[in-house]
């Protein structure tokens, strides 16, 4: 089955509502009231994404893979994304996910609910344990820059990809693609989208893609 297009979700603050995936795994470490405000720092600009995980990494040493791991099968995501998914796939629409969060995070939710993963910064790991260390720092430009290579690589026009996500992380993707949908988003990602809702379950953002996917169909 042919694919029609792509839509990018961001995980941290639209797939995972109530608190961000790092700050749901520095709960079970031990530093989450450190990466909480390393965080904050981020979405003022004070900090960089690369700072912020030297900091989270660090918290993430002496852990087992398979500990963290049984610890993401209970990370919280907003009401509705099974049938968001659904729609995706009757649609022909590949899910992907283009998020800042560590690769554990996105690959366990592309193993639960059948998203792409596709990219993100990644802690070291010697013998299945986690060392502490930034294996691969990845941005907000990287990760415009994978979204990008990936629809490369499925051989999907930009015109035909949009993203969802609610924050700073997100702009650079926001301005490159024609569509995108700032959900329950901060100032700079509503800013630089080109729609915005809030809402507390994913299937509002199904009349949006509607719309965005019968302009995939008009010349």
């Amino acid at each position: 089955m042919t694919t029609r297009g792509i839509v990018f979700f961001d995980i941290d603050g639209t797939l995972v509502p109530s608190m961000s995936s790092g700050s749901f795994l520095a709960s079970r470490f031990g530093h989450q009231r450190e990466l909480d405000r390393a965080e904050r720092l981020y979405a003022t600009g004070e900090l960089t994404n690369e700072e912020v995980s030297v900091i989270d990494a660090e918290g993430w040493r002496g852990v087992s893979t398979r500990t963290v791991e049984r610890w993401l099968d209970d990370l919280p995501l907003i009401a509705g994304v099974e049938e968001v998914m659904s729609w995706c796939r009757s649609h022909r629409i590949e899910p992907t996910l283009a998020s800042l969060a560590w690769q554990p995070v996105s690959n366990s939710i592309a193993r639960r609910y059948g998203f792409t993963a596709n990219g993100g910064p990644r802690v070291g790991i010697s013998e299945f344990v986690y060392d502490g260390t930034v294996a691969e720092h990845f941005d907000e430009y990287d990760k415009r820059d994978r979204a990008l290579a990936l629809a490369a690589e499925r051989r999907i026009p930009v015109q035909q990809c949009c993203a969802i996500g609610d924050s700073r992380s997100d702009v650079p993707l926001f301005e490159v693609l024609p569509a995108s949908l700032a959900l329950n988003a901060g100032p700079a990602a509503r800013e630089a989208a080109t729609a915005a809702i809030a809402a507390q379950d994913l299937t509002a953002v199904i009349p949006w893609l509607e719309e965005w996917e019968r302009e995939l169909g008009r010349p």
